[in-house]
């Protein structure tokens, strides 16, 4: 298995990540954002993601173009149809056998996520934190619509309860996709 992250994942998309979450690129454009992000993905698919699977590989990814969906097309208001047509050009397609949706409550989520970029010694990943309530019920619009577009592929699973608890149903999800694909 192979457990990895976007954006990042290889060294050039890590120096992307620094970019594109770093507070002082606030003025960043919504299309040159977007365009980042598939930079780095489309690197991270050739150095990290295609070559897992040819070796029958798991490839374990936290984030793909669903969140560039959520936050560029929903968060930043540019539409699914760009993200879709340049994952189709750029990315030929390829897409996750399962994705989990983990839904909560916007402001939980969010507080969660400064916090934990808080903790990162030395880095400043809080670019997206700093959006309003607004954008965040946006992206969380947009991942519901992926989830419900795609429902053989999303799972939403509730994570308002504890981790323990969220970990045991995400498991559960996993579990059942394996079981299938035997």
């Amino acid at each position: 298995m192979v457990v990895t992250r976007e954006p990042g994942g290889t060294p050039t998309g890590e120096k992307i990540r620094q970019l594109l979450l770093d507070t002082n690129t606030s003025s960043l454009a919504p299309m040159a954002e977007l365009a980042l992000m598939f930079a780095a993905r489309t690197q991270h698919i050739a150095e990290v993601i295609e070559p897992a699977l040819a070796q029958g590989k798991v490839a374990l990814c936290d984030r793909f173009t669903d969140s560039t969906e959520a936050y560029q097309g929903g968060g930043r208001k540019l539409g699914s149809e760009i993200v879709l047509a340049l994952h189709r050009i750029l990315c030929g397609n390829l897409q996750p056998d399962l994705t989990i949706l983990m839904e909560s409550d916007v402001a939980a989520s969010v507080d969660r996520a400064r916090r934990r970029n808080k903790m990162q010694a030395g880095k400043d990943e809080n670019r997206f934190e700093q959006e309003s309530r607004a954008f965040f019920g946006r992206v969380r619009s947009a991942y519901l619509a992926i989830a419900a577009r795609e429902p053989q592929r999303v799972v939403v699973v509730d994570a308002r309860g504890t981790p323990e608890q969220t970990h045991k149903r995400i498991v559960e999800v996993v579990g059942r996709k394996l079981a299938k694909s035997a």
